[in-house]
């Protein structure tokens, strides 16, 4: 059995649906179907009772639908997702808005983006004054009335005329005051929505009290915020992202209308982690959503995109709004995160700490970009409680580097005979008993359940090398009781190695010298052994870089571990227990000479090389590198990738736009990578200029780097 659970597949697929080029349908009988859709699909999304398709299948739905419109005008139906509101199925209410709330259109794209500042930019007559962009929250709209600083009503979007009156249920949201600082008369609006850790607390609420589990966050502040005489009270947060009728003219920006919110009290996305940004022009703003889409998985909250908008109210007022959207404003959608796909298998995985999980096997699916053909159940309680099946259609939930999870299942769509799942009664593995006491289950034989694997992978070439300790030796020596984790190895010596089958004295004289001559290798390469939970060999090289030593990084904080480029929260949070489970083999081995500091990877006492910045770095987060092909002096992906990393830079298996520098080194020269490089216009290296620069910065030469670079 594997010791964690493969997240992400090289498998050749398609992209299931590219709303960015979406093509017209041949008929209209296709369109009008595809009409019909959208709006079956939008009624259980608005009312926040369930999803009828994913984000990406319904954004490709309604891109169709508007190239073929924009191909086939007298084709165009008047209930059109183009021409209204929330698909026009968005349920009115008793309360009427002051002004229509209405939606925005998308864009997929930089591409996208541009052509949209361009067209607003012709709709003026003359530059933008600026733009404001902003998470695009993936919750449910509403308008907030204040009446001289005292919440008085709060009704939903509805059908962008009416919605429904939920001020009751909108008195308990966080971030939704109900008296301002100052006693002025305004309406705010904005997003109420759940946070991840609210998400879970709202799902086991509401399978407590004998409910299915939400199928995601947005299903779930939708669904809370609409129930009336419910018997608990789940969280919900809220964040505005507009003001109407703010005195004095302090909404004369909108950035300064959100501080002047913020001022009075109301939550705003300036004050998240995500923030709000104001940007000159239209290459800033593209430049700005990439640094928030890649740091959307750490942010606690669902984010499914950006608004941009045209920063001036002048702006604002002279490009005006068609019948369901604002000139002056767009959204730019993220890969979707959460997507639908088949439970093909649901296996069981014991990992080196001897924690025993279940693990969703999946038909492969795109979900953030990247191609999902597994994901993680947490644990067997939360399993029961989502009560996903095989052969069940199931959402898959991705943000940034966090691991794909099951949401839920489409229990409409259950094949007849699919049968509950039954955890298992005894260690899957070993056969020994199994720890219920905590969520996460484990063999009551902890790390000696796995102490072969363990080994084999301390041992292992990208970890410790230690040549000769092949897997027949490490299960006679765990057989036979006399290496139970990997400090035991440290205090093997000739006569007793002599003494098993098949090794000889001078193969156990071999292997002890191979053994001890691992004590040397770099903290990097320890922790890549210890095979640390949510850690690989980047990850751990990134780790000992940062800290040094590992006293530093044990006694680092989950705060500290976040200052690593690439940990967030619940990485940070992993990291954490798991070197305090470890804690124990890491004194052993220390105690028995292992290294336990990663050297400086320049020229040591120059006091120049100490000032040389890493080439690769960047400005404002580091280059992603792509290293195709023979380089000199790095004979193998591990070195390759070790390579960049050492040159400040985040090494990559793809090409993509996203890509800074592809590498290529001899034989690559026409490859599909270099190929995808020119096509793409992306900068190239040679690999030979690649070993060259390796080698200046490592010896300090901060001259020979810049003449490198250029």
């Amino acid at each position: 059995m594997s010791t964690e659970p493969a997240t992400t597949s090289t498998v050749a697929i398609d992209p299931v649906v590219d709303a960015a080029h979406a093509a017209a349908y041949p008929s209209i009988e296709e369109y009008q179907a595809a009409i019909a859709d959208i709006r079956s699909a939008a009624a259980p999304y608005d009312s926040g009772t369930g999803l009828a398709m994913d984000d990406a299948v319904y954004d490709a739905l309604v891109a169709r639908v508007a190239a073929t419109e924009e191909a086939h005008p007298d084709w165009r139906q008047p209930d059109s997702p183009t021409n209204t509101v929330a698909a026009g199925v968005g349920r009115g209410g008793d309360v009427e808005h002051s002004t229509p709330m209405l939606s925005l259109d998308n864009v997929f794209d930089p591409a996208g983006l541009r052509a949209w500042a361009d067209r607003l930019a012709k709709t003026l007559g003359r530059r933008v004054g600026g733009y404001t962009v902003e998470p695009k929250i993936d919750g449910m709209a509403i308008a907030a009335r204040y009446v001289d600083g005292h919440l008085m009503q709060v009704a939903t979007r509805g059908d962008g005329r009416t919605g429904e009156d939920v001020t009751l249920q909108a008195r308990r949201i966080a971030g939704l005051p109900i008296q301002l600082t100052e006693p002025v008369t305004v309406e705010v609006r904005g997003e109420v929505f759940m946070t991840d850790a609210d998400f879970v607390r709202a799902n086991e609420l509401r399978v407590a009290h004998g409910g299915q589990a939400f199928a995601n966050p947005r299903n779930a502040a939708a669904g809370t915020l609409r129930a009336q005489d419910r018997a608990y009270e789940a969280p919900l947060s809220f964040f505005a992202y507009a003001a109407h009728g703010l005195p004095g003219g302090a909404g004369a920006r909108h950035s300064d209308a959100m501080a002047t919110l913020a001022g009075l009290g109301v939550a705003t996305t300036a004050q998240s982690a995500a923030e709000l940004r104001r940007c000159a022009s239209a290459e800033e703003v593209v430049a700005f959503i990439g640094l928030l889409g890649d740091g959307r998985g750490g942010l606690g909250f669902a984010v499914d995109g950006v608004v941009v908008k045209a920063d001036e109210a002048a702006d604002q007022a002279d490009a005006g709004s068609s019948s369901r959207a604002p000139r002056w404003a767009i959204a730019y959608k993220f890969p979707a995160d959460t997507r639908t796909t088949r439970l093909a298998d649901i296996q069981i995985q014991v990992g080196r700490t001897g924690v025993i999980t279940p693990v969703a096997v999946l038909d492969p699916v795109q979900v953030g970009g990247v191609v999902v053909t597994s994901a993680t159940l947490h644990n067997f309680d939360d399993l029961v409680r989502r009560d996903v099946r095989v052969g069940d259609t199931v959402f898959v939930r991705r943000a940034g580097e966090v691991i794909p999870e099951i949401t839920g299942a489409q229990l409409d769509e259950r094949p007849a005979d699919a049968q509950p799942f039954t955890p298992p009664e005894s260690c899957p593995r070993c056969g020994g008993a199994i720890d219920r006491s905590q969520k996460r289950w484990r063999c009551t034989k902890g790390r000696a359940c796995g102490a072969a694997e363990s080994l084999r992978y301390f041992a292992a070439r990208d970890s410790m090398d230690i040549e000769g300790l092949g897997d027949k030796i490490v299960k006679a020596l765990v057989d036979q009781g006399l290496v139970t984790d990997p400090a035991d190895l440290y205090d093997l010596d000739v006569a007793t190695l002599a003494g098993l089958e098949r090794l000889g004295e001078t193969s156990a004289g071999k292997l002890v010298t191979n053994i001890a001559g691992s004590r040397t290798q770099p903290l990097s390469r320890v922790l890549t052994g210890l095979g640390v939970r949510m850690t690989g060999r980047s990850m751990s090289r990134r780790l000992a870089r940062h800290f040094g030593t590992m006293q530093a990084l044990c006694a680092a904080t989950v705060a500290q571990l976040q200052d690593v480029e690439g940990v967030g929260p619940e990485r940070a949070a992993s990291i954490a227990v798991e070197l305090a489970e470890l804690a124990p083999v890491i004194t052993r081995l220390a105690e028995r000479g292992v290294n336990m500091a990663e050297p400086d990877t320049r020229a040591s006492g120059a006091a120049e090389a100490a000032r040389v910045r890493p080439p690769l770095s960047g400005q404002d987060k580091p280059l992603t590198v792509v290293i195709t092909g023979s380089v000199p002096g790095l004979p193998n992906r591990a070195d390759a990738n070790a390579a960049i990393e050492t040159l400040g830079g985040k090494p990559s298996s793809s090409v993509s736009k996203r890509t800074d520098l592809v590498v290529i080194g001899a034989g690559a020269e026409t490859n599909s990578k270099a190929q995808t490089a020119e096509q793409l216009g992306l900068r190239t290296m040679p690999g030979e200029t690649f070993a060259q620069l390796l080698a200046a910065y490592t010896a300090g030469d901060q001259a020979a780097v810049d003449v490198l670079l250029k």
